[in-house]
């Protein structure tokens, strides 16, 4: 990356935080319809900027604590936590990006897309629509990301975790019973909110 080119990305961000400063400003509060605060992760990434990207992530988590995230935002979250070296709370992070999209992993290690039964973005795929997506495992500055990735995935905790979470969304797609369903809702839930391994 060129020195233009990195200031180009540090005055998107600059223009993001002040864009959003001025939302709440002037409604007391974010009305952010245009998505801006998921933006300024991948420009962080991009410049290498880990530090910088911690730091936003905070002031995201404060500033909206309700907002779950898009998946590739939580992909990019849990990256620059590996790459702060904050390595439990990037596997936290990285099961809630796997519950947010079953299929973006498949999709950043080149895997086949396999929609589940399961009422999710993931489903989309078929059409195309994982195509936002652009990160690969091939990259060269995120090869000690992906190889972290790959072990951590592969781990029991992980697996185990992984296929409960699927067999839940199996039941739940042919389960009628409601107190049945209210039961396997509730384990999702719980699985979903997780976060030690």
């Amino acid at each position: 990356m060129t020195p233009k080119q990195a200031q180009r990305l540090i005055k998107k961000n600059a223009d993001i935080k002040r864009a959003l400063a001025a939302e709440k400003r002037r409604f007391g509060g974010y009305d952010d319809s245009r998505g801006l605060r998921y933006l300024p992760t991948r420009y962080y990434i991009q410049l290498a900027d880990y530090k910088g990207g911690l730091a936003y992530t905070r002031w995201f988590a404060k500033s909206f604590p309700d907002d779950i995230g898009f998946p590739d935002f939580l992909f990019e979250w849990a990256l620059l936590l590996f790459k702060a070296g904050k390595f439990a709370e990037a596997k936290a992070k990285t099961w809630q990006t796997f519950c947010a999209n079953t299929n973006l992993f498949d999709k950043y290690f080149g895997h086949p897309i396999q929609p589940l039964p399961k009422y999710e973005w993931s489903n989309l795929a078929q059409a195309g629509f994982t195509d936002y997506f652009t990160y690969s495992h091939q990259q060269p500055e995120l090869l000690d990301f992906s190889q972290w990735l790959e072990e951590f995935m592969a781990s029991e905790p992980f697996t185990s975790r992984k296929a409960r979470y699927l067999t839940i969304h199996q039941q739940l797609k042919v389960e009628d019973d409601l107190e049945s369903r209210a039961y396997l809702c509730q384990e999702a839930n719980q699985l979903e909110k997780a976060i030690k391994f």
